[in-house]
């Protein structure tokens, strides 16, 4: 064994070389290193951050900032619906009979009570003057009977007997008015008769399609929200309404009923709202897309989008504030409670003041409070460039168009003050104005 402690020895001064050797590699001077520590504690040498003298104060951060503002919020969401009459009904005779009468065209006014298809009446007639004259011998044999009985030249038995049959034959009469009656169609209410299905001659069985009866002066809006929304949306509210058949225009709906039960396949509420129809430009069937509003506020405190840095599920803000030296500013992340967002607006519940100042733009520079910041006001940049481009070839000094360049009614240039052209006016007829109490208002369901 005494031959391997001569390796051992070597072995041990080995591991000691190579540590010192790695220890003098990790400490030995940093010329290059130094020397730039020396130049920069130079009292000459300039600032590589803002040009300012050593231990003097950091350059501050640049960064782009809003106010925050007060407008008005509307809390709303968009849903499709489709549009139903207010009341329709299918007309269909309850006894068979051949049509002799029509008394109606298509698309006419109706009125409630008004007689609209009439069948062959004849048999029913006939019958009804026949129950008519029994009802009449009925009569005068009970008024003899009693005056027999009051002398007791017959029995009450008797006068029993005519009294029942008097009661016969008013119950027949009643039935074959009844059945007379029945051959006579009316409208059920006032609306608007739709294509007929009949002609006169034609023999219909009872519950054939004769013609429909559409209430259309208001009609019903049919549409489905979310189950949140449940809670948000109320009889009384209003939607806004527009159409896919009739561009341009609004109509107002007012939510009348809300269904209690709520669609397990899809996780949405029914609801119903009504529209004023007078001037008949809608109908049923019709396409609608709706823009259902809960609620608005006039003063809600928004803020650009951008400001708004989310970090732990907590929403925040950077807020400026004066520093502790004039004319100097400084930032404050602030917690905020968001409400409703719009497009490029978020709404600010709680932490935030009317006309305060976040940044929008170089939040990911401001890491820690109390960083000096300096705002870049990028509006001026575009404004030049603005007035840069109107001031070339055909711009005179001070931006002004230069003479002769511009010249007065060119091509596809009209007067601010030029009275509408037919072209424009053209399909924008105005519809008569209406009068009245709004249908949609007179409790028509409640009483249906």
């Amino acid at each position: 064994m005494s031959f391997k402690k001569p390796y051992l020895a070597i072995a041990l001064v080995g591991v000691a070389a190579a540590s010192g050797a790695a220890w003098w590699l990790q400490n030995k001077p940093n010329a290059p290193a130094a020397e730039t520590a020396a130049t920069a504690a130079s009292p000459t040498a300039p600032n590589a951050a803002g040009g300012g003298a050593p231990g003097g104060p950091a350059k501050p951060t640049a960064v782009e900032v809003a106010k925050v503002e007060q407008t008005k919020i509307v809390d709303e969401t968009q849903s499709v619906g489709s549009l139903r009459s207010n009341q329709g009904v299918v007309l269909r005779p309850e006894v068979g009979g051949r049509v002799s009468q029509v008394l109606f065209k298509d698309g006419q006014r109706v009125k409630k009570g008004q007689l609209l298809v009439q069948f062959d009446d004849q048999l029913p007639a006939a019958q009804v003057m026949q129950a008519k004259a029994e009802l009449s011998i009925a009569q005068a044999n009970h008024t003899r009977n009693q005056e027999l009985v009051s002398q007791n030249f017959i029995s009450k038995r008797s006068l029993d007997e005519s009294e029942a049959a008097l009661q016969v034959a008013q119950a027949k009469l009643a039935l074959a008015q009844a059945t007379l009656q029945r051959l006579k169609i009316v409208a059920p209410f006032d609306g608007v008769a739709g294509l007929r299905q009949i002609n006169v001659g034609d023999y219909l069985k009872d519950g054939a399609d004769m013609v429909n009866v559409e209430d259309i002066d208001a009609v019903l809006l049919d549409f489905r929200l979310a189950e949140r929304f449940q809670t948000k949306v109320k009889p009384g509210q209003k939607a806004q309404v527009t159409f896919d058949a009739l561009p341009g225009r609004k109509f107002t709906a007012l939510i009348q009923a809300i269904d209690p039960l709520i669609d397990a396949n899809g996780r949405s509420v029914g609801i119903r709202g009504c529209i004023d129809n007078r001037q008949m430009q809608l109908r049923p069937g019709m396409f609608a897309r709706v823009n259902a509003v809960f609620g608005e506020r006039a003063e809600a405190l928004v803020v650009p989008e951008e400001a708004i840095v989310p970090q732990g599920g907590r929403a925040n803000v950077v807020r400026i504030v004066p520093g502790a030296n004039k004319d100097e500013l400084i930032s404050e992340r602030v917690t905020v409670k968001i409400g409703l967002r719009q497009p490029g607006k978020v709404e600010i519940l709680e932490g935030l003041a009317l006309g305060d100042t976040v940044v929008v733009a170089g939040q990911q520079r401001l890491q820690k409070d109390g960083t000096l910041v300096r705002i870049v006001d990028t509006s001026k940049g575009q404004a030049g460039g603005a007035a840069g481009a109107a001031g070339g070839t055909n711009a005179g000094p001070s931006g002004a168009p230069a003479a002769g360049n511009a010249a007065p009614g060119g091509a596809g240039a009209k007067p601010a003050d030029a009275p509408p052209t037919k072209e424009a006016d053209k399909g924008k007829g105005k519809m008569p104005p209406v009068t009245g109490e709004n249908p949609c208002l007179r409790g028509q369901n409640a009483t249906r």
